[in-house]
């Protein structure tokens, strides 16, 4: 039974590992845009439209 178990756990051939992502580089401002900038514009546009709205 537990043989059953550990071949359904095992990840496809080809996809990708959890182990295998790279912690974030700040260094690079792409990554500040996408992951801090966009989210926070994102977050402040919504409070905006919500006040607008009431």
């Amino acid at each position: 039974m537990l043989t059953i178990y550990k071949l359904f756990m095992q990840l496809p051939i080809g996809t990708q590992n959890p182990d295998d992502n790279k912690p974030m580089d700040f260094s690079d401002p792409i990554e500040v845009i996408v992951f801090i900038v966009l989210p926070v514009f994102i977050i402040i546009m919504y409070i905006l439209w919500k006040k607008k709205k009431n």
